[in-house]
C-alpha cells in the first residue's frame, strides 16, 4: 500500500430492460473499485443523467427506444460540446457483428461486450475502457473493423495525409495496434520497452487527433495503412 486511495470508477448503466439494469449493478456495486451511479431506460434519459453525474464509463445498449445508444454515443462524445470530461463509452449487445457497432466505434466507443459475457468479463471490460484502453479483442477487431472498411469505403486522402504526420515507428506501431496487439505484444514484436511503446501510443493519438486505440483501428483502416483482410 502506497497511502494513496485511488478512486473508484464511476459507471451508468443504460438499457431499456429493467432487468439487465439491475443485473449489472448489482454485480458492478459489489466491486470495491467501482461505483454505480445511474441509470437509464433509453438515450435521451442517458444523456441527462451523465451530465448530473459524470460518470468514467457508460455501459451503452445499442437498441433503445426514444433514442438508440449510437446517437446518444454521438451526442455523449461530441467534442463540440466543450465538456472535457466525456466519459469512456463501451457499447452492450446482442449481436457479436451488430451493423450499429461500427457506427458507435466511428462516434468514439471505445469497444463493444455481448450482453451475455461472463460476469468476470464484464468487470473486467469497465475497468480496461476506464483505464483508457479499448476493449477490442484481436479476433474481433479483425473481422469487424475489416467488415466495416469493405462495407465503408472513406475518403482516403485527408487520413492518408494525417498519416503522413507519423514517424516511421509510430506508422509501425499504429499498423499493429490495428491487428488487435497489446502494449506487451507491440513490444515483444518491435523489441521495445512497453513504456516505450506506450509513449509511442500516445503520441499516435496526439498527432492524428484520435481519442483512444478503438478509434487508432478504424483510422488505420480508413486511412489505407491496414487493408481488409490483413493478418
Amino acid at each position: 500500500m502506497n497511502g494513496e486511495q485511488t478512486a473508484a470508477t464511476r459507471v451508468v448503466i443504460v438499457d431499456d430492460q429493467a432487468m439487465v439494469r439491475a443485473g449489472f449493478a448489482a454485480l458492478l456495486a459489489a466491486q470495491s473499485d467501482i461505483d454505480v451511479v445511474g441509470e437509464a431506460p433509453d438515450g435521451q434519459r442517458a444523456l441527462a443523467v451523465c451530465r448530473a453525474e459524470h460518470p468514467d464509463v457508460v455501459l451503452m445498449d445499442v437498441r433503445m427506444p426514444e433514442m438508440d445508444g449510437l446517437e446518444a454515443t454521438r451526442r455523449l462524445l461530441d467534442p463540440s460540446t466543450g465538456d472535457v470530461r466525456r466519459p469512456r463509452v463501451l457499447m452492450l449487445t446482442t449481436f457479436d457483428v451488430d451493423d450499429y457497432v461500427y457506427e458507435a466505434l466511428r462516434a468514439g466507443a471505445s469497444g463493444f461486450l455481448l450482453k451475455d459475457a461472463p460476469p468476470a468479463d464484464l468487470i473486467a471490460a469497465v475497468r480496461v475502457v476506464a483505464e483508457g484502453d479499448a476493449l477490442l479483442a484481436p479476433s474481433v477487431t479483425r473481422r469487424l473493423i475489416a467488415d466495416f472498411a469493405r462495407q465503408r469505403p472513406a475518403a482516403r486522402r485527408s487520413r492518408a495525409v494525417r498519416l503522413n504526420g507519423l514517424t516511421e515507428r509510430e506508422t509501425e506501431v499504429l499498423g499493429l495496434i490495428a491487428r488487435g496487439q497489446s502494449n506487451a505484444e507491440i513490444a515483444e514484436a518491435l523489441f521495445l520497452a512497453e513504456q516505450t511503446v506506450k509513449t509511442h501510443v500516445s503520441r499516435i493519438l496526439a498527432k492524428v487527433g484520435l481519442r483512444d486505440r478503438a478509434q487508432a483501428v478504424v483510422f488505420a483502416y480508413e486511412s489505407g495503412l491496414i487493408a481488409p483482410g490483413d493478418g
